[in-house]
């Protein structure tokens, strides 16, 4: 089969290499999934940089999530069959033609799901429902401020804090990306690259604050949340985006940027914080992946969630796809077909 292997750090351009290799042979659980398309996540840009903790080390075949047919299933395996087109969730291996993985992570999907949407739903929509419902729960009327509101996952929680009847707050980097959040039903799009979010958020709400933040982006934009969050508040972080480089002196600025705190002032304040890292998840609890994804199918079928395709590559345009996704100019969800 081919797969698109990660040779080296670096620049997009000659971090890949498109080689042979053996399918995988599955364990009694496992399906194989003969792939038409995977999405791409920005961990996977945070692994091409070698600042992703999580990577599997080089060569490395990347990819969180795909959609496929079932070539193959195991011994174990009863809700699926082969034949069947499904989006699945793995712990890496998904750029590849081939890929397996537990059949907790697959879900069998209609046929008018596009591809593109199903990748969409997997990781980025499934990441955004259990931030917003699982690691915490979103109530009717609460104030939510999203950031990077306009990526993948940004475009999920938006979608789903609007359906719960939330007042949505959503940051973004340009004019095109603002325009985008109003046609989302954001309520206050705010461009972070001409204005500072937190005083923007304390212009608009003043001394009540905001109920719930989610943050991909880590840092300093963890410390300033945390000045503009109200009692009782929550904050989900979700990433570390704003590491961009390799290297010591990157690290240490990325964890000062984020402040010392105490619980004290969490007991104080009735403020809580929570760290959400979906590959952890799936290690230890594969069911709640399962049921993040079926809820997010659910969303789709009743029109709730309604995923944004923010560029579709073949798969010799790999480095092309990685460019777009670490440039911040993508808005959605970036997908590769074979």
């Amino acid at each position: 089969m081919k797969a698109i292997q990660l040779k080296a750090y670096g620049n997009a351009e000659t971090a890949f290499e498109l080689v042979e290799m053996k399918k995988p042979k599955i364990e009694p659980q496992d399906v194989l999934i003969k792939v038409s398309s995977f999405g791409l996540n920005y961990a996977d840009v945070m692994a091409r940089m070698g600042i992703y903790n999580d990577a599997p080390p080089l060569p490395a075949v990347l990819g969180y999530e795909c959609v496929g047919i079932i070539e193959e299933i195991g011994s174990e395996v009863r809700d699926l069959k082969v034949g069947d087109r499904v989006m699945a969730s793995t712990r890496f291996g998904a750029y590849a033609e081939f890929v397996k993985t537990n059949q907790v992570g697959a879900l069998k999907i209609p046929d008018q799901i596009s591809d593109g949407e199903a990748c969409a739903l997997t990781v980025q929509y499934a990441t955004g429902w259990f931030s917003a419902f699982q690691a915490i729960n979103i109530e009717p009327g609460e104030h939510v401020l999203v950031h990077a509101a306009a990526g993948g996952v940004g475009t999920a929680l938006v979608q789903l804090c609007k359906s719960k009847g939330c007042v949505v707050y959503g940051t973004a980097s340009s004019e095109e990306k603002l325009t985008y959040l109003n046609d989302l039903g954001v309520d206050y799009p705010i461009n972070y690259s001409k204005k500072d979010f937190a005083k923007e958020v304390m212009k608009i709400r003043g001394k009540k604050r905001l109920d719930v933040i989610f943050d991909p982006v880590g840092g300093k934009s963890f410390k300033k949340g945390m000045k503009i969050l109200a009692f009782g508040g929550r904050m989900v972080i979700y990433g570390a985006s704003s590491r961009e480089e390799k290297g010591l002196w990157k690290l240490l600025k990325l964890v000062f940027g984020f402040g010392f705190h105490t619980p004290i002032a969490n007991i104080m304040k009735s403020q809580s914080w929570v760290g959400v890292n979906m590959l952890r998840i799936g290690d230890t609890k594969p069911e709640l992946i399962r049921k993040s994804m079926l809820a997010c199918l659910k969303f789709y079928n009743d029109g709730i969630a309604k995923p944004h395709i923010g560029g579709i590559f073949k798969a010799n345009e790999i480095a092309s796809a990685h460019a777009l996704l670490a440039s911040r100019k993508s808005i959605g969800k970036i997908v590769v077909e074979w």
